[in-house]
């Protein structure tokens, strides 16, 4: 059985070794190197070795998550095409109803600091029910809320966005308890699908509901499928805390267990003592004081800021160039950018995990043909603490960003000069592809920097991609109206280029700045 103490894994630390005296390259002066780990399992067998769970049940756990995430983004977006509806029925101008959407997006940012801080102390399952339950007895309310009671109205979307904007940070920590970091991007390729497609095919179901049934038959149908996302969870999600279970050998309490416990049966710890290290609170904020992180913060929350411009704009810039659209066919227009995020999630999931492993095996191979190197420390060069990790999933990055920025540019100049619908709609699909990857790159990237914080620092991504998210909206139009359709988007991917030598300078301090918050953290353990 693993050790369940081996759960706290950092990546925080020195570059490898490679030269052949195996003294340490690019190493901050006076940091000892880690201790060899006598870990002679070969790399095939590694899932084994960081949870018990077989990849069919990891990627069952992460579809589970990934259906729980998608309701962030499809409880905001759901509800756009019945703005003018309601509008009408509450008499109230379209300004008035458009605050109820702000105040969503404020609290979509700011609920999983809350949420996510709470998961990885009290455990993923407990939240993701609470969250679900929250949402379910919200969209209850506003399918019930009075045409009279505006106040109402905004306080209940405040209720309903804190009970799902939450479900992203959750879904992010359980791929980091339970997946290593050289099978990380292929989950979180899977996992971002959900989040990222939300947007597209939210107006497209919301325009259906609100045109055959009315307004109110949005929330009747996010409460039922929160609902049989509930039943679903308490039935089969296992606790997954590394905190609680371990590896996953750990049993965790009653309560915490599945009505049905089919993922991991048969490979609990027999010794009925064992119990997973206990983890010590960890203000999420802190995060903030990381230079990488919050450098990466910032590089991600200008492309999820152009993205969420491109898609509050479609539907108006649509309808305005090509007049002979229905609402129904200019909700279908969003599909062209959500096939393009679940198709390049799954996609470039893939691609990181075969960079990661084949740098893996390089370090590895280099390790060997040095002379004179144990088994033993051919497998210390490839630890996390020593791995290059920035190097290994920033590396495509430059790939990603000038797509984005290319497409971006060229899908404002097609609806600037109005011309066939075909060229729009395929750019569209490409900067959905690079959304997603440049999404998943990022956040698979701020796992590995603080495995044992994945909800927590997921939680901080959400909020500032959310905060400058809310502001490109709010301000869109008025570009739009100001500079025209094209210069806009020039201009808003001109921002994305600026922060662009984030990913090189990451590249290159980033090692360092993991080896020092390494070093200050073992002094603090050693005092303590």
């Amino acid at each position: 059985m693993t050790d369940p103490r081996r759960v706290e894994n950092s990546v925080e630390g020195p570059v490898i070794p490679q030269d052949n005296d195996n003294s340490p390259v690019n190493v901050e002066e006076n940091e000892d190197p880690a201790p060899a780990v006598n870990n002679e399992e070969p790399p095939a067998n590694e899932h084994r070795s960081y949870s018990i769970y077989t990849p069919s049940e990891k990627w069952l756990i992460v579809c589970t998550a990934s259906l729980a995430g998608i309701f962030s983004p499809l409880t905001a977006n759901i509800y756009l095409p019945a703005i003018p509806v309601m509008t009408i029925a509450f008499h109230k101008s379209t300004e008035l109803i458009n605050l109820t959407v702000t105040v969503y997006m404020v609290l979509q940012g700011i609920s999983p600091m809350f949420w996510g801080t709470l998961a990885d102390r009290a455990g993923r399952r407990p939240m993701f029910l609470a969250c679900l339950l929250v949402l379910a007895l919200s969209c209850v309310g506003l399918a019930l809320v009075p045409t009279n009671a505006y106040w109402l109205l905004l306080v209940l979307r405040c209720v309903q966005a804190a009970g799902s904007a939450s479900t992203i940070a959750l879904g992010a920590g359980v791929i980091g308890d339970i997946a290593a970091p050289h099978e990380r991007g292929g989950y979180f390729g899977l996992w971002n699908v959900g989040p990222m497609v939300g947007p597209c095919i939210g107006p497209v179901l919301g325009g259906l509901l609100a045109q055959g049934f009315g307004w109110r038959a949005i929330f009747w149908f996010l409460c039922i499928a929160t609902m049989v996302c509930f039943v679903l969870i308490l039935a089969i999600l296992p606790e997954t805390l590394r905190a609680i279970v371990g590896d996953g050998s750990i049993s965790p309490p009653h309560l915490y267990r599945p009505l049905f416990p089919i993922i991991g049966r048969g490979r609990f710890s027999a010794a009925p003592s064992a119990r997973a290290p206990v983890r010590k609170f960890r203000n999420p904020l802190l995060l903030f004081l990381y230079p990488d992180v919050s450098l990466l913060l910032l590089y991600q929350a200008i492309p999820y800021a152009v993205f969420y411009a491109v898609t509050a704009s479609i539907s108006s810039l649509f309808q305005t160039v090509y007049p002979w659209l229905s609402e129904i066919e200019t909700g279908l227009c969003f599909l062209s950018i959500g096939g393009g995020m679940m198709i390049g999630g799954l996609v470039t999931g893939r691609l990181l995990d075969h960079d990661y492993q084949r740098i893996r095996q390089t370090l590895m191979r280099r390790a060997q043909e040095s002379g004179g190197v144990e088994k033993a420390q051919v497998q210390h060069v490839t630890m996390e603490e020593h791995f290059p990790i920035e190097h290994a999933r920033l590396r495509t990055m430059p790939v990603y960003i000038t797509v984005f920025i290319v497409t971006c540019i060229g899908y404002g100049w097609c609806l600037d000069k109005g011309v066939s619908i075909a060229g729009p709609l395929v750019l569209l699909f490409f900067i959905g592809w690079s959304t997603v990857a440049i999404a998943n790159i990022v956040t698979t990237v701020l796992v590995d920097l603080a495995p044992e914080m994945s909800s927590s620092i997921t939680a901080c991504n959400n909020l500032v991609r959310c905060s400058f998210g809310a502001a490109c909206v709010s301000v869109i139009n008025l570009i739009l109206n100001a500079i025209g359709i094209g210069w806009t988007y020039v201009l808003l991917s001109g921002l994305c280029a600026a922060v662009f030598p984030i990913v090189p300078l990451i590249m290159l301090k980033g090692p360092k700045w993991r080896a020092k918050r390494r070093a200050r953290r073992q002094v603090s353990e050693a005092q303590s």
